[in-house]
């Protein structure tokens, strides 16, 4: 199959428009369709080369794609019940959940968010855990239903959106802190033995029974209605996919033996190509990238997510401000701003079909403070925005037809479950990965491969994760 796809001749077309302004301005939307439009034979190159950073990541540790077991085994079925908690700490609210799993891919959910003051951001860790421990006291009071009996235990997923050293399905320790925290007492302990000794010191029935990686818990959120996914996907501020892999293909998993066949790989797909020898760099992106506080790292992001997406238009956008091609050589301190063009501007921008570009103009002059444009300027804009997404979802379907042409799950219906904003509101973002996907693999392939759109992995997701977790241990406990 992988040969099959590679030495299709098919070659997508996509010719540069045709604008309404200078002779300059058709010549920098020339030059950009050049800089931006990613064919079909350098799709296949980057897949192929992705693939093998796949196998590599899988083989050994310290690869350019980490391939991160995740210890999530097994696969919902979608008739589970039962009641389970997901906790979701990464950021200035502490959110505490509970689903109630009804079967039939049915479930409710009561939530409740508490501020994270900033004593307990940066104090000892332990009055952090006991804070922690606090809500879900407090919350287990208010929403916990009678009918489940105080003393039983309830099984909680900790989504902990920090660096963490994971080594089992409920134990991991913390690398370093980010977003505003600052704990003492933290860094290389195991942060699920920590919060579950809060949990005991104040007789709170709940064990963690898994520590939960967002991108891993938007695949598993999604399973529970459609067991035939197979791939959980973030497109968003960031971007990452997990997957189904076979055991025995993790050659450097180093593990105990599971019950079950599969695991779940948390890819942390961003970092891949750190060697810069396929992916289509621009000079806009080698910008981007230079003024990053993290250069050289993460440039499959850097090319994909809605953190960058806006800074790459912004320096395609400034390159021809200064040639004189754009707004008459006149700029803006927002615009010239770095990180100041947002990437929701870009959406708003490309799905402006008005004569005038309305949209277009009211970003550039009323938000920007850009003092005039011309119906030229905004053409170019848009395209500029047009060709930076559209590259961005190629970019996205190579990572997926990787993955598809690797797991050999092309002959099959699968679901791949996808949550973040680029996805779900930039347009034509899923139209473009599916045309990419169909030039790999043959228009058919969307009667076996369906995108949906899959919501809260940190909290559904987690809630799923603990039971399988659960599932998982008394299935070992059974068989041993």
């Amino acid at each position: 199959m992988m040969s099959a796809f590679l030495s299709r001749k098919t070659n997508a077309q996509f010719d540069a428009p045709k604008i309404k302004g200078t002779a300059e301005q058709q010549k920098a939307v020339d030059e950009l369709h050049q800089q931006f439009t990613m064919t079909t034979e350098k799709a296949r190159i980057i897949v192929k080369r992705f693939m093998e950073e796949m196998q590599k990541g899988l083989d050994c540790e310290g690869a350019t794609v980490p391939m991160i077991p995740s210890f999530v085994t097994g696969r919902p079925t979608g008739e589970e019940k039962g009641k389970y908690l997901a906790l979701d700490l990464g950021g200035t609210n502490l959110r505490v959940c509970e689903f109630e799993l009804k079967g039939d891919g049915n479930f409710s959910v009561h939530q409740q968010k508490y501020v994270v003051a900033e004593e307990y951001k940066t104090g000892e860790m332990r009055r952090l855990c006991d804070f922690i421990a606090d809500c879900v006291d407090n919350f287990i009071t208010e929403y916990d239903s009678s009918s489940q009996d105080r003393y039983e235990q309830l099984q909680l997923g900790f989504t902990f959106s920090f660096a963490v050293n994971q080594t089992a399905i409920n134990r991991g320790t913390l690398m370093h802190w980010t977003k505003g925290f600052n704990c003492t007492g933290a860094i290389n302990k195991d942060v699920v033995t920590m919060l579950q000794d809060a949990f005991l010191r104040k007789n709170i029935h709940v064990n963690i029974a898994a520590l939960v990686n967002d991108t891993v818990g938007t695949l598993m959120a999604n399973a529970y209605r459609h067991p035939e996914t197979t791939m959980g996907i973030i497109l968003g501020t960031g971007t990452n996919a997990a997957y189904y892999e076979k055991l025995k293909n993790i050659k450097k998993w180093k593990g105990e033996d599971t019950v079950f066949e599969e695991m779940v790989v948390n890819m942390e797909w961003g970092a891949f190509d750190r060697e810069r020898r396929v992916l289509p760099f621009t000079i806009y992106d080698n910008k981007l990238d230079r003024e990053s506080i993290n250069p050289h790292q993460q440039l499959f992001e850097k090319m994909m997510s809605g953190m960058y997406l806006g800074e790459i238009a912004r320096n395609a956008i400034l390159q021809y401000v200064d040639c004189r091609v754009l707004f008459n050589g006149e700029s803006s301190p927002d615009l010239n701003r770095q990180w100041g063009f947002e990437t929701s501007y870009m959406s708003a921008i490309v799905e402006d079909n008005t004569t005038d570009l309305e949209a277009v103009r009211h970003v550039l002059e009323e938000i920007l403070q850009i003092p005039s444009t011309t119906l030229g300027d905004r053409q170019v804009i848009q395209y500029i925005c047009m060709a930076v997404g559209r590259r961005s979802a190629r970019l996205a379907a190579c990572g997926i037809a990787g993955v598809l042409a690797h797991t050999e799950n092309l002959d099959h219906d699968t679901v791949i479950a996808i949550d973040g904003s680029v996805y779900e509101f930039f347009p034509n973002f899923e139209k473009d990965m599916v045309r990419a996907l169909q030039e790999l693999f043959g228009d058919d392939i969307t009667n076996r491969v369906k995108f949906n759109l899959a919501r809260d992995g940190s909290g559904f997701g987690a809630a799923m994760i603990a039971m399988m977790a659960h599932k998982a241990a008394l299935a070992k406990d059974i068989k041993a």
